[in-house]
């Protein structure tokens, strides 16, 4: 079944309080990843939380990337959805992974817009 993208959900734990706590860092690394991975960047937006914490949005032509800090528990959630077959989500996850200082990653990823080959029908009704 082909699908219109894909989806990568990411728990990454260990990582750097210092970075993590950075939006400068933080979306430094997020742009990265997206172009690590192939993608084209279009719109950025980040905010930093106080008393800490990051959260962001990187958006590229093929979806986006998303990413939420918690620098107290050296965790992050990030999300990686990519359309068409030119960029690997995949990619961008390990690369932020490694730039985070992560010492755990669980992933998952969710095939999304599943499309099944139709042949289309016309329904004709005489009355």
């Amino acid at each position: 079944m082909q699908s219109l993208g894909r989806h990568v959900l990411a728990e990454v734990y260990g990582c750097q309080f210092e970075v993590l706590n950075d939006i400068a860092q933080v979306e430094d690394i997020m742009i990265n990843a997206a172009l690590e991975a192939g993608a084209e960047v279009r719109e950025v937006v980040f905010h930093k939380f106080s008393p800490q914490g990051v959260s962001g949005v990187v958006v590229i032509s093929e979806s986006h990337l998303a990413i939420h800090t918690w620098p107290e528990l050296g965790y992050a959630a990030v999300d990686v959805f990519t359309c068409g077959e030119s960029v690997n989500p995949w990619d961008a996850c390990n690369y932020l992974a490694e730039k985070f200082g992560a010492t755990h990653v669980t992933a998952s990823e969710v095939k999304r817009g599943t499309v099944q080959s139709q042949k289309k029908e016309r329904l004709v009704v005489n009355i």
